[in-house]
């Protein structure tokens, strides 16, 4: 068995905690008014890692006041010393080194690999392909962009042998129709990705129970994030964190 990490998801919307059903901005759930609240309660209960989403970003609704926010946010995130997965809006090179400047783990390359890959490759060429990871969503196995809203025409593996030819050695896969609906993982198609690329690939996407969280680290894939089954209790932290221990 490689490496497995659990990665509790915190979605920033206006530097509010939240979640999407199936990414669409019109049907939110807040969860927190305070993201370091959120963080320091992972961190807590054991976490190495947390997975933050610029929303704004993702849904390109960045606009300046919203950028601060998420911003100052991370920052906030980023006081706890846990290692963070970042991701949402990243469109260009400096925006990829200013999240790791400020010491974020590994950047999430989402929109811009499909529309600019030689934003990604030259992330890839100064960062190394443990501080970048490529975000791959999708909706029936067909990658979509602009937080979910546009169809690529390509498929996730297609997508996926391409960066991995170019050297990415970390995915992100979310089954957009699954994501915050609490239904269970798309787990033939992540391990699909998996197998045909052999890239380190972290399932995401309608995590509802501990059983979920015990069939990614059975498969042997790299890990998973876990959301709405956190906050609404369905999964408990420290349990899930224990499946790898096992």
């Amino acid at each position: 068995m490689g490496v497995w990490d659990i990665y509790p998801a915190i979605d920033l919307r206006r530097g509010r905690v939240v979640r999407l059903k199936q990414g669409d901005p019109d049907r939110e759930t807040q969860y927190a008014d305070d993201p370091l609240h959120v963080a320091r309660r992972w961190q807590a209960a054991g976490t190495a890692w947390l997975h933050v989403v610029n929303l704004d970003g993702a849904l390109d609704e960045a606009l300046y006041e919203r950028g601060k926010q998420n911003l100052a946010a991370l920052v906030r995130v980023l006081t706890t010393g846990l290692k963070v997965q970042f991701g949402g809006g990243m469109r260009d090179l400096g925006a990829v080194r200013r999240a790791l400047d400020l010491g974020v783990s590994r950047a999430v390359i989402g929109t811009a690999a499909v529309e600019n890959p030689a934003l990604a490759e030259a992330a890839l060429a100064e960062f190394g392909p443990e501080r970048i990871a490529l975000g791959l969503d999708a909706r029936d196995g067909i990658v979509r962009t602009h937080g979910w809203k546009e169809d690529t025409g390509i498929t996730v593996v297609e997508m996926g042998q391409q960066w991995a030819e170019k050297g990415v050695r970390w995915v992100i896969f979310t089954d957009v129709s699954r994501d915050g609906m609490g239904t269970g993982l798309n787990l033939n198609a992540t391990v699909e990705l998996a197998q045909t690329t052999e890239m380190h690939v972290i399932a995401s996407g309608g995590v509802a129970s501990l059983e979920d969280v015990r069939r990614t680290y059975e498969a042997g894939l790299s890990g998973v994030i876990i959301g709405r089954a956190l906050y609404e209790g369905s999964v408990v932290l420290e349990e899930a964190l224990h499946v790898g221990k096992e």
